[in-house]
């Protein structure tokens, strides 16, 4: 395919527009137009809906969007090693996709310390639920995924990152802060919930599971998204949840959280990096892997 026709089509997909599209990429909108309508004439199929008020792409544009992105992607990489810009400073956009537990802190500082060291990159850093996450590496919308749960992915593959440790997170004044409490225990405590998909809450029901007991056994009365919404009702009292310590650190150093341990539960687990199957590693993915391995 055409890739300047495709590189046309991804911009009027993502402006939702024309006109902005031939901004973005410098030309005039009838040549824009005249791209597309190539590229729909070699398809056999129309890719966008011009009828309303944006422009929108149809079931075929969508699919072909994300088709194309790799390419596209795969073009500007082999541009870039064919001009020998194997050394120097490193540039372009490096897009990395975390879980909401390493991703909230210890990724994040992580990537600020890397780009202030590489200031003509630019770093894009996404956190989603640990299943989006490797759904979005293995689709190659993501070059890199942190989670903290390796979940069976053909189109994926998974590699040591680092350890991390998940703590029964409570209300400073709470029974059960500074304690080692059992399951027994926490029977009787509402528990706070993540919903399905994030790496703690498949952790949890996996150590559960090896004591005989189910999440459903315990008094889960709140199902609260991610990380942040969850912390926040333990924060106002309303329950306790497992979180992962690293994510919380700064409210155990303020007092705003306090941490216990559940006896009959090894809480500890390891944090994964997760590379598309196949996929040929960029500069800076590498760069960015070797710096973090020498932080932790």
């Amino acid at each position: 395919m055409d890739t300047r026709q495709l590189a046309a089509f991804c911009a009027v997909v993502e402006r939702k527009s024309f006109s902005q599209a031939a901004e973005r990429l410098g030309v005039t909108q009838p040549a824009v137009s005249l791209q597309v309508r190539a590229l729909e004439k070699r398809l056999g199929a129309q890719l966008l809906d011009r009828s309303g008020r944006r422009v929108e792409p149809t079931e075929a544009g969508l699919r072909l969007y994300r088709g194309a992105q790799r390419l596209l992607s795969l073009e500007d990489q082999l541009v870039a090693e064919v001009a020998g810009e194997s050394e120097g400073e490193l540039t372009g956009t490096l897009q990395i996709g975390a879980s909401t537990g390493p991703g909230g802190i210890v990724l994040a500082q992580l990537l600020c310390e890397f780009q202030a060291g590489n200031p003509e990159l630019h770093v894009a850093l996404s956190v989603f639920d640990t299943q989006t996450v490797v759904e979005l590496v293995a689709e190659r919308e993501l070059e890199l995924g942190v989670v903290g749960a390796a979940r069976r992915h053909r189109g994926v593959v998974f590699e040591p990152f680092f350890r991390d440790q998940v703590i029964l997170a409570c209300p400073p004044r709470h029974r059960f802060a500074g304690q080692t409490v059992t399951l027994e225990q926490l029977r009787d405590e509402t528990l706070i919930v993540m919903q399905e998909g994030a790496g703690v809450r498949q952790m949890i029901e996996d150590e559960l599971r090896h004591t005989g007991t189910r999440l459903r056994d315990l008094d889960v009365r709140l199902e609260l998204g991610l990380q942040e919404s969850v912390t926040n009702a333990v924060r106002a009292g309303y329950g306790v949840t497992f979180i992962s310590r690293s994510s919380v650190e700064p409210d155990l150093a303020a007092g705003t959280l306090a941490e216990a341990r559940v006896k009959e539960l090894t809480l500890e687990r390891e944090i994964s990096l997760v590379r598309a199957s196949g996929r040929t590693e960029t500069r800076a993915a590498r760069a960015f892997v070797e710096f973090a391995r020498g932080r932790l």
